[in-house]
């Protein structure tokens, strides 16, 4: 009887144990995935009461004043107004080309306001990819190495920016151009390499201005496709800048600046 019960007493805690070991997986793989979410869920850019004035010699300008926006990983998000609404300013500001009066800007849960230039130039060139809308390209540089202009300066080796060039231009379906001049380029195709150089150091957050402005309805619709199709398989947030209410109306949420301020449509 007494083997019995000891047994039993041996199986018993066994059992506890691998309970216990059952229990301690499922919980840290709790903790991953909500790790997970909470990456794939968290704030890439925040502003908190953003004022942006330039100095005139009649006084200070506000151009924009209280400006609140936190834009998440995965969103995409249109701002419109008028010209000379402060749009090209707001843009700027998100990008860290230019700094806040007053306020605060955060990419990334970084706060901006206190790094160095040389520190606010890698924050820029690691998080952000521009787009804008007369492209930008070099013209002198072929597509390829118009594309790899942003990873010149990072870690990759040459291989690596090669690879990533080349799987860029043919996702964007400018294979067959990849050793093309600007010059040589429609606007749609100059385009398509504007949005892989954006992609090219795997931004968290996609600031494109008017990237449609300067094409033909056909063309505009292929780039916002591709523009799109990039946030949603990678994740990465999109702020476009936009006088287009078709474009506006494809984006998770649409701001409009007001009276120098922002203000989110329902």
């Amino acid at each position: 009887m007494s083997y019995l019960i000891n047994l039993y007493a041996k199986d018993r805690a066994i059992i506890q144990q691998k309970i216990h070991q059952l229990v301690d997986f499922l919980l840290d793989l709790l903790t991953c995935y909500n790790g997970r979410m909470s990456e794939t869920n968290s704030s890439i850019v925040k502003l908190s009461n953003v004022t942006k004035t330039f100095k005139t010699p009649t006084g200070d300008l506000v151009i924009l004043e209280n400006v609140n926006l936190e834009v998440k990983r995965g969103e995409k998000v249109a701002i419109v107004g008028p010209s000379g609404s402060g749009k090209s300013t707001l843009l700027s500001l998100l990008g860290l080309l230019d700094t806040e009066s007053s306020g605060e800007i955060l990419i990334d849960n970084i706060k901006t306001a206190s790094l160095s230039e040389d520190n606010l130039a890698k924050l820029r060139n690691e998080k952000i990819g521009f787009v804008f809308q007369d492209f930008e390209l070099i013209n002198p540089f072929t597509v390829s190495e118009n594309v790899a202009v942003p990873v010149e300066i990072s870690h990759m080796s040459k291989s690596e920016v090669k690879a990533g060039v080349s799987e860029l231009i043919d996702k964007v379906g400018m294979s067959h151009r990849a050793e093309a001049l600007p010059k040589t380029l429609s606007g749609g195709e100059k385009q398509r390499v504007a949005i892989a150089r954006a992609l090219i150091n795997k931004p968290d957050l996609i600031l494109a201005d008017e990237p449609t402005g300067s094409l033909d309805r056909e063309n505009g619709q292929k780039v916002l496709d591709l523009l799109l199709s990039s946030v949603t398989e990678g994740k990465k947030a999109l702020i476009i800048i936009t006088h287009d209410e078709a474009i506006a109306a494809r984006m998770d949420r649409v701001f409009e600046i007001k009276n120098k301020s922002l203000h989110e449509r329902s």
